[in-house]
């Protein structure tokens, strides 16, 4: 048994904190791969439980929202989490370590505005913007190295409405196909990342329980590596052309 399944009476079970929405399905298959199979509450939209025990003993989960992720994991409330890389961008908690790209939920965070402000406007050329977001700080940083300053609205959704509404004329947010931008008369004038899903430590957790810390780091590592391996082996071969073969 290797040490990150070797779990000792005295020690309690690694908490892995995991985010709702979409990256949860998108990671549910990997954590199949490496054996974590969750008590069938988990899959259960009935359920009012928030701490769920696995198939491994050494691994409980417990699901939040994904901004909590971090904080549970800065804090050492949960040893390991699974976070997009914008929330760890949006809190640069020092106590947290991502060691893995997990290469799922992948989208980019981006600004947005209406299609009459792009036509008579360069946001280049402004000194102060009004921006609705749910990442302050991410957009304070990102218009301040362009000499920009970002008055910074902060909701938690439907923040497509905010420049029809009067509130502001920039949105930060997620961005996918960009689907919900154009159903809601809004274009895509900059990107500012690309996000994808990590496996993110606490770092004091890491020192205090190294063995079983680290191992678990290691079987994402090798679980992501042979994901990928599947991925390219699927993937169809061309045909040879008639000036191909040797």
């Amino acid at each position: 048994m290797s040490a990150a399944t070797n779990l000792s009476h005295a020690q309690k079970p690694l908490i892995l904190a995991l985010p709702n929405g979409r990256i949860l399905g998108e990671v549910m298959p990997l954590l199949r791969r490496l054996g974590i199979t969750p008590e069938p509450a988990f899959d259960d939209p009935g359920s009012r439980q928030l701490r769920f025990g696995t198939s491994e003993p050494a691994i409980d989960l417990i699901r939040v929202r994904s901004f909590d992720v971090a904080t549970f994991v800065a804090f050492g409330s949960a040893e390991l989490g699974i976070a997009g890389n914008d929330v760890l961008m949006e809190f640069d908690y020092s106590e947290i370590y991502a060691p893995l790209d997990l290469d799922v939920g992948h989208c980019r965070i981006a600004v947005a505005a209406t299609a009459d402000w792009v036509a008579r406007e360069d946001v280049g050329r402004a000194s102060h913007i009004r921006v609705a977001t749910k990442y302050p700080e991410i957009t304070r940083r990102h218009f301040a190295a362009r000499g920009i300053q970002a008055e910074c609205i902060k909701l938690n959704g439907a923040i497509e409405l905010a420049p029809h509404l009067g509130l502001c004329c920039h949105i930060v947010d997620l961005v996918q196909t960009g689907a919900t931008l154009r159903a809601n008369g809004l274009i895509e004038i900059e990107q500012i990342a690309e996000i994808s899903a990590r496996l993110i430590v606490n770092r004091p957790a890491l020192k205090t329980r190294p063995e079983e810390v680290g191992g678990w780091i290691e079987r994402f590592r090798d679980a992501i590596g042979r994901q990928r391996q599947d991925t390219r082996s699927r993937r169809p071969v061309a045909p040879l052309g008639r000036y191909d073969a040797g």
